[in-house]
């Protein structure tokens, strides 16, 4: 290990200690592989799947044991190099001591046909840290905590105007770029999106940023006000048939691309029929229990229906596009709570609490 001069062994991190119980401990600071680098966290941000993996609800999975440190939206600064890091010279340039990074969660192990073909947030050896593969925060130690490892691959560096708040925004602004890009957002395209929290709000962004004409957002309360407010056409599904309000606001024909980003069954099953002939249906949420799919629609309308697994290769130009002001996420920061004050800001998050959108931990 290249670097590392005052880095003490042991670190406070918060730890869950089995299915809806987590505590602050003190723990060795990990060490990275050849392949990865040691991180000072400084900002991380708590992602909707978090609260989740808190309750167990993905059993043997994520995590695979306990204990285990999730977080997996995190920026700070680089602390020490792997050996394997230190000796690329290209590498150690883009990613050496007291650079300024934010994290993606995904690192596939590089070898399989779907990560060489740019797919590594599929990668065929999916847990199989013998492979190379790691998802931190989920199959890997994750960054609730003061110092966490990460592979140099899976770092970008952050702008200089961007704080480390905002570069913790960086993993979910790349699963928003990379559904708009499974829809093949155009110039002029009519956009529905579904469900106004971080991701939703930051697909309306950058769906604009890609020419969309208009943006409609379906959602409720304070969240679709804050839709409206930058921008989208508000259907406010408590009030009115959201479905049915599309097809008023698109004249009849639905809208050409519908991105679902709430996950719920009702949800997913009304994005079919906001859908046009001929449109494009991408799926960011992830359903927790079944959906019904009205499939004749899909085959009859030849609707183009496209899954989304977080961010491959969208962190670049999502930054770019963050740094350049195209896309703003400052305002999204709702609350910031030292680590120490995790089950506040965890109940915060779920609960929404004085109109909480995106939550940030200080370790």
């Amino acid at each position: 290990m290249s670097g590392g001069s005052g880095v003490p062994t042991t670190m406070q991190a918060l730890v869950l200690t089995g299915p809806g119980e987590f505590e602050m401990r003190e723990v060795p600071t990990p060490v990275p592989a050849d392949d990865e680098v040691l991180c000072r966290v400084r900002s991380v941000a708590i992602c909707g799947t978090d609260p989740k993996i808190v309750k167990g609800a993905f059993p043997g999975v994520w995590p695979k044991t306990y204990p285990f440190i999730i977080g997996h939206e995190w920026a700070g600064d680089v602390v020490a190099l792997g050996v394997g890091v230190a000796s690329s010279p290209k590498a150690a340039e883009r990613v050496g001591v007291g650079a300024r990074v934010a994290g993606e969660a995904h690192c596939g192990c590089g070898t399989c046909a779907n990560c060489l073909s740019g797919h590594y947030t599929i990668c065929r050896n999916y847990g199989d840290a013998s492979a190379g593969h790691r998802h931190y925060g989920f199959t890997s130690q994750g960054a609730y905590a003061k110092y966490v490892v990460a592979s140099a691959k899976s770092l970008h560096r952050l702008p200089d105007e961007l704080s480390f708040d905002e570069g913790a925004m960086l993993d979910t602004a790349g699963v928003a770029l990379q559904g708009v890009r499974r829809g093949r957002v155009g110039v002029g395209d009519t956009v529905v999106v579904i469900g106004p929290g971080p991701v939703g709000m930051l697909t309306q962004q950058y769906s604009t940023a890609a020419g969309a004409e208009k943006v409609l957002m379906v959602g409720r309360g304070t969240r679709l006000r804050q839709a409206a407010d930058m921008g989208a056409v508000p259907v406010d599904y408590e009030s009115v048939d959201p479905v049915q309000r599309v097809l008023e606001l698109t004249g009849g024909r639905g809208a050409d691309v519908v991105i679902e980003c709430a996950g719920t069954r009702t949800a997913c099953t009304q994005a079919v029929g906001m859908t046009a002939k001929g449109g494009r249906l991408v799926m960011n949420g992830i359903p927790t229990e079944p959906v019904e799919i009205p499939w004749a629609k899909i085959v009859l309308d030849e609707i183009d229906m496209l899954g989304v697994r977080a961010n491959p290769n969208t962190s670049v130009p999502a930054l770019a596009l963050i740094a350049n002001g195209a896309v703003e996420v400052r305002s999204m920061i709702t609350h910031i709570f030292p680590l120490e004050e995790f089950a506040g800001a965890l109940s915060t998050f779920v609960e929404r609490r004085d109109g909480a959108l995106k939550v940030v931990l200080h370790p």
